[in-house]
């Protein structure tokens, strides 16, 4: 008998979402979220030819990698971690309070699971000795991010940020910014000055994939194309520096998709 059984979490974890608004947009869209980042996990543990106990595992973790942004909804009505941090709020809910118990019976991937919800949507993992632990870390970072691509080109762009979409096209790339892409770097939040900046910091996220497979997904979904060619940028420097970021990320995922 399977020591996970991930229908049963899914069911338990659909009954927990009752107590939320199922009309308010943002639990809505972190309803999606959730499902699709444990397609996007499944995806990576398919074409890394993980073991079928580990992929169990890494889509439970998926599963509930964000189940404290919907009491941070509720509460905030914001994203903001700096207000609330939903993966602490997450591991307090899941282990201090024992909800764990509601959607795997065992305790024996207890552990794993808190690292990996507590570190998944941090700037950069801490030294994690475990190479088990380690694994499972970075599948769902992974997950949430290629799952954050998959936002960003689907939803509007008036969704992302506060102003106008003819507005962010009037904007410029802040040099810190280019010279992080240069570097192939993940950006900082308070490096970011304009919104452009911001929409920048989201492609920056290809420098902290960890698996062929992330890259090449990213490729199959031509999400650097898209994302950057959603806006029409006003000034010739700006729309420069944006063919530089374009050509700088597309061959960086090439070479990191080939493994």
């Amino acid at each position: 008998m399977e020591k996970i059984d991930l229908e049963y979490a899914k069911k338990s974890f659909r009954e927990y979402l009752q107590s939320y608004d199922q009309k308010d947009e943002k639990i809505k869209l972190k309803r999606i979220h959730t499902f699709c980042v444990v397609d996007a996990a499944e995806y990576i543990c398919r074409h890394e030819r993980l073991s079928q106990e580990d992929t169990q595992l890494a889509l439970l973790i998926a599963l509930l990698h964000d189940i404290g942004r919907f009491e941070q909804l509720k509460k905030y009505n914001s994203y903001d971690d700096n207000i609330m941090d939903h993966a602490d709020f997450g591991v307090q809910v899941l282990f201090q309070e024992g909800m764990i118990r509601k959607f795997l019976e065992t305790q024996e991937y207890d552990e794993l699971i808190r690292q990996a919800i507590a570190n998944h949507s941090r700037y950069a993992l801490p030294e994690i000795a475990d190479e088990r632990a380690l694994l499972h870390c970075r599948i769902i970072r992974d997950a949430d991010k290629l799952d954050n691509f998959r936002v960003k080109a689907t939803e509007s762009l008036e969704a992302h940020f506060d102003v106008s979409k003819e507005v962010v096209e009037k904007e410029t790339v802040s040099d810190n910014i280019l010279e992080a892409i240069r570097e192939n770097r993940c950006i900082l939040r308070g490096e970011r000055t304009t919104h452009l900046d911001m929409w920048i910091s989201y492609l920056a996220f290809i420098f902290d994939l960890n698996f062929p497979s992330s890259f090449r997904y990213i490729l199959e979904h031509d999400y650097v194309n898209h994302n950057i060619d959603r806006m029409a940028y006003a000034s010739e420097v700006t729309r420069g520096r944006m063919e530089e970021i374009r050509n700088i990320c597309l061959e960086y995922l090439e070479k990191r998709s080939r493994g």
